[in-house]
């Protein structure tokens, strides 16, 4: 009897565990991230196939190069909290093919208004959002 129950619990529990993956990875990965790849800018947007962000804010386009420090921003797009998928900010300079833009999340806070992107380079309001101490943020190159 003890043993039925014992691979009863087993069986139960396996079966949980693969429900669990299951629902992973049909969500996704939902730690805040950028995925995207490198790409056409010819129609004058940049996309990220998903950005997750832990509260409201905005995908902004930074220029960057080998030094993989964010510059100049070029562009920028809402984000809700949690997952967005294909997100495209409109790029308000010119970006030609080989320049490098890191596409990174900002967050909505220290601002004056809500729902109006605030930061200049090196502002604090509607800044980088950092986890770990570390940007949310990808690099990819303009095609």
């Amino acid at each position: 009897m003890m043993k039925q129950h014992l691979a009863s619990a087993l069986v139960s529990a396996s079966l949980l565990a693969a429900a669990s993956m299951a629902q992973a990875e049909m969500h996704g990965d939902m730690s805040p991230g950028v995925w995207a790849d490198d790409q056409s800018v010819a129609g004058g947007t940049v996309s990220a196939e998903k950005v997750v962000a832990d509260s409201n804010g905005w995908l902004v386009i930074h220029r960057t190069d080998d030094t993989q420090k964010p510059g100049p921003v070029v562009g920028h797009a809402p984000l809700k909290e949690g997952e967005n998928m294909d997100v495209a900010a409109i790029l308000t300079e010119d970006v030609s093919a080989g320049d490098q833009l890191m596409l990174m999340v900002h967050g909505e806070a220290g601002g004056t208004q809500t729902g109006i992107f605030e930061y200049t380079l090196g502002a604090q309001e509607d800044g980088p959002i950092k986890i770990d101490d570390k940007l949310v943020m990808t690099t990819v190159t303009a095609q």
